[in-house]
């Protein structure tokens, strides 16, 4: 397994690993490759969006670091980094996770970001585990959502 930065010839293959989670666990969310394109890879906001890739070239997961602009809809401070992490359920616990995570700490330090809020359904126990793993820790609960926050550097 390999990491690299995400290219719009990712966003099928990104499409595909959101289609997974939504099969896995029931949560509907957007999903195309539109949706893809516009949030993840041509957002302007963005700070990088990495891709981890089996040894055949395929996706197996992907995570988004953007930086929080004025009223956003997470309520982030601006200027904060927002994480967004996206792993096939076929490859949990198998390390994807903490090698997109050490991309996406590299590009923080990189746009001397202080903070980076992850914005986690409470309903979701591997999403709550795995970014109290990476170091993040809860700072605001609001209804039905657990926010934690990393610190860099």
């Amino acid at each position: 397994m390999d990491t690299r930065i995400a290219s719009l010839d990712d966003a099928a293959a990104m499409s595909r690993v959101l289609r997974e989670i939504i099969a896995h666990t029931g949560r509907e969310r957007p999903n195309d490759e539109a949706f893809v394109t516009r949030q993840y890879l041509a957002n302007p906001a963005s700070i990088r969006c990495t891709v981890a890739i089996d040894n055949e070239g395929v996706v197996l997961g992907f995570q988004s670091l953007v930086r929080a602009e004025a009223d956003n809809r997470y309520d982030v401070p601006a200027g904060w980094g927002i994480i967004g992490t996206h792993i096939s359920p076929r490859v949990h616990r198998q390390g994807v996770g903490s090698a997109l995570f050490r991309s996406s700490r590299e590009a923080a330090e990189q746009a001397r970001l202080e903070k980076i809020d992850a914005y986690i359904g409470a309903d979701n126990p591997s999403g709550l585990r795995y970014y109290e793993a990476m170091g993040f820790h809860t700072y605001r609960a609001p209804e039905g959502i657990v926010q934690k926050v990393y610190t860099v550097g």
